[in-house]
């Protein structure tokens, strides 16, 4: 997702902005600029690749100015090329616009724009949106043409525009990816994302579905599309800057990492007692009698949030008896899904801004659904949108491949399946206070679990070359599976399939020989069983087994050849919890691997860390 940040104030501009997007290269990107007003003229830089490209740009070509604004760019329309990057200007080079999302109907107004005489120099479907503002402009002040400009406009777009002719001014629009308002002391910035503004402020806006910001030194007036004024709530972001740095990792991947038994504390905490045996969620905002009534759970997710999904329906059908759906938030709209006033409709975004996510959200909201959003971002769109939230309190997660945000989501939805449990009144307080005694151990076990790391580095060296990787898991376990091989997919850009482990005969079997390592996960209960016999089928056709498994099955050791498999051992959770605890490994050995192939871990290819356009 592409990057935003502009500055009005009274420090130096060049240096808040390259921070500012030094801040934002975790959402992906390939080309970078700024813009600058100084004595009423613009001067921009900009270049492809990485932002010390640019910081080269402006080194041998200084830059300065009273306020601009910066962008890093993750293409859609036009090649990732220096041409192609933004900020883009129109015609007269005095207007100046950055971008996310997609201008859909960007080719009607190109061509419209050129018959009447605009001058086009990029391939993007951004520079028309300058050129519009051009044609618009009068002596009514840039935020007045920017409202007229996009009236002809249709698509998803997070805007940020300057004019050389209207001074010491900012115009920011939304509709559709974030755009956020600091708020400083006789300062003031906007972005796409909170880590861009931590250093200077910690109190935000976040502009609605068609709101605009219209930012001066003197201060910030909100409106709509239509100029009427709009309210808006200033938010404290709680998150401490040093956070959002590496604090002596090597990456944010394995910093979150490790994380993660604070991560799933912090959403733990507050919301569960074992003195009375009760959940608490104050944020959820749904009637305890609508609650009640549902009579059908369908939760919309998309990637890594999906896989999560599919863990938290194991946890929901078991503790509150109520049958649920899990379906791509990009497809869910596509089929007229069948919706009631009795369907309770779970989105789980880390981000809040997911495109296919909020229009999953809004089909079944249409439809009279009662909606919950499990989110990590507070103020962000689903959260909004959504009738209650279950925050999931990870903090910012940097590393593009999600790690302690999916354990934190699995976390929140075991709380709401507790919390559902103890509403329909299907669980009693001990029972309820024996899941909560399991929750309150779980940072403890994946701290364990985070021992393995060295033993995993081994693994890694050993595993590294290889091409194709097989994931197997059974019950609650296999979308684990899942969530490994799509981390192993995503950053060392491995070629790897998650199955369930009962489906490998039914084809991926034949994948199978000395070249295709199966990563097996074993878990005590009634699957370990079927696990072991999945795992000596792939090894009677050769296979190189890596098999997980909780410290209580001591007998996995005698199903493993030391000389060319690989045993992990975890510790031993309560079976709704295991899936928390075994993706730890997981997780670690797609880091190490990727760390072997020379890959860009927290930026891998051609991802986003939000997908905030379909």
């Amino acid at each position: 997702m592409c990057g935003i940040i502009g500055y009005i104030g009274n420090k130096p501009v060049v240096p808040v902005l390259l921070d500012g997007l030094r801040r934002l290269e975790y959402r992906g990107y390939d080309s970078a600029g700024v813009a600058l007003v100084k004595d009423g003229e613009i001067e921009t830089r900009r270049s492809a690749g990485k932002l010390a490209r640019l910081e080269e740009a402006i080194a041998d070509q200084p830059v300065e100015g009273e306020f601009g604004l910066g962008h890093t760019r993750w293409a859609t329309h036009g090649r990732p090329t220096e041409e192609n990057a933004h900020p883009h200007r129109d015609c007269s080079g005095r207007i100046v616009v950055v971008h996310n999302g997609i201008i859909e109907n960007y080719l009607d107004l190109k061509r419209e724009l050129e018959s009447e005489g605009h001058r086009f120099e990029t391939e993007t479907d951004t520079e028309v949106i300058a050129h519009l503002v051009e044609r618009e402009m009068g002596d009514d002040g840039l935020e007045q043409a920017v409202r007229r400009a996009l009236r002809g406009v249709t698509g998803l777009f997070g805007l940020v525009l300057l004019s050389a002719d209207d001074p010491q001014k900012l115009v920011a629009v939304r509709q559709g990816p974030p755009i956020l308002i600091g708020m400083g002391e006789r300062e003031y910035l906007v972005a796409s994302d909170v880590p861009a503004v931590l250093s200077h402020t910690r109190d935000v806006v976040f502009l609605g579905e068609g709101e605009m910001a219209t930012i001066t030194p003197s201060g910030v007036t909100f409106t709509d599309f239509d100029g009427e004024a709009v309210d808006v709530d200033t938010q404290r972001i709680t998150w401490d800057p040093v956070m959002a740095e590496k604090a002596g990792y090597k990456h944010f991947m394995l910093k979150e990492i490790f994380e993660q038994p604070w991560a799933v504390q912090e959403t733990v905490l507050g919301r569960a007692s074992l003195d009375s045996g009760r959940v608490f969620l104050g944020e959820l905002e749904v009637p305890d009698d609508r609650l009640r009534s549902i009579d059908r759970i369908v939760i919309l997710a998309c990637g890594t949030s999906w896989h999560a999904g599919l863990v938290g329906k194991f946890m929901i059908e078991q503790l509150s008896g109520v049958p649920v759906e899990v379906d791509y938030g990009s497809e869910y709209r596509y089929r007229d899904p069948i919706v009631t006033s009795n369907t309770l409709t779970v989105v789980i975004t880390q981000s809040g801004e997911t495109a296919d996510t909020l229009a999953a959200l809004r089909e079944a909201k249409g439809k009279g659904a009662a909606s919950v959003a499990i989110c990590n971002v507070v103020g962000s769109m689903a959260t909004r949108e959504a009738d209650g939230t279950v925050y999931t309190h990870a903090g910012p997660e940097i590393g593009v491949a999600s790690t302690k945000a999916f354990t934190s989501q699995l976390v929140a939805l075991h709380l709401l399946a507790l919390y559902l449990g103890q509403v329909r009144g299907v669980l009693s307080p001990d029972v309820v206070r024996g899941q909560v005694d399991d929750l309150s151990h779980l940072p403890r076990l994946i701290e364990q679990a985070l021992r393995c790391d060295e033993a995993i580095q081994e693994i890694a060296q050993r595993f590294y070359a290889y091409r194709d990787f097989l994931y197997l898991g059974r019950g609650i376990t296999y979308p684990i599976a899942l969530e490994g091989a799509l981390k192993l997919k995503e950053i060392s850009y491995i070629h790897a399939e998650g199955y369930p482990a009962g489906e490998m005969k039914h084809g991926p079997i034949a994948l199978i020989d000395e070249q295709m390592p199966v990563v097996a996960l074993l878990p005590g209960g009634p699957v370990f069983e079927k696990m072991a016999s999945n795992l000596q089928q792939a090894k009677a056709r050769g296979g190189v087994v890596l098999a997980v498994a909780e410290e209580s099955q001591q007998e996995a050791g005698t199903l493993i050849d030391s000389d060319h498999d690989a045993l992990i051992t975890v510790p031993t959770a309560s079976p709704l919890l295991a899936p928390i605890v075994m993706v730890v490994p997981l997780q670690l050995l797609a880091y190490h691997v990727a760390v072997r192939r020379g890959c860009d871990v927290d930026q891998p290819r051609n991802l986003a860390k939000s997908v905030t356009v379909e």
